[in-house]
């Protein structure tokens, strides 16, 4: 099953790409070709609200207009710095509160949530995951779900999500 998430990841990638490509070759004559073409000036790009993620090599969330794209999150407890204890209920629960805790920071909560992908190291957590899940995000946003080995910091679970917020 973890080859079909692999070769899943491969393909999007490679049509990611060939989209780029095809429209470096053919710019519309508004976009210049350029590096700098490629981020729109409207994007911001914000660090975490946690001291201790200040130096990360990314952005916890990343806005365009009032879209925000969020940085996937584990069951990490930043003030513990380490995964939480319990198995995946326990992972899903502070993974999903992490997430919480960035909307909250950019004035939204679970219910800006439109979208969301979720990697599980064991696709045989799927159902007691799911059951967490759904007490956090009832309106059911749009989701992808599979498994993948060797999810970062020995996780159980990873999440990222896109929330929109009302203007």
């Amino acid at each position: 099953m973890k080859i079909y998430a692999l070769t899943f990841l491969t393909l999007l990638s490679l049509t990611a790409f060939s989209c780029r490509v095809a429209s470096e070759e053919n710019p519309t004559p508004d976009t210049p070709n350029t590096p700098d073409a490629a981020v729109s000036p409207a994007s911001e790009f914000h660090a975490s609200h946690l001291q201790s993620r200040q130096n990360t090599p990314f952005s916890d969330a990343v806005q365009v207009g009032n879209i925000f794209y969020l940085s996937g999150q584990i069951g990490r407890d930043h003030a513990a710095g380490k995964l939480v204890e319990g198995g995946i209920e326990a992972e899903t629960r502070q993974t999903l509160e992490n997430i919480k805790a960035v909307l909250n920071h950019h004035g939204m909560d679970m219910s800006n949530v439109v979208k969301a992908l979720v990697i599980l190291d064991d696709i045989e957590d799927f159902a007691a995951f799911n059951a967490i899940y759904t007490t956090y995000l009832p309106q059911k946003p749009a989701r992808t779900t599979f498994a993948a080995e060797a999810l970062a910091a020995g996780a159980k679970i990873e999440i990222e999500v896109i929330a929109v917020k009302s203007e």
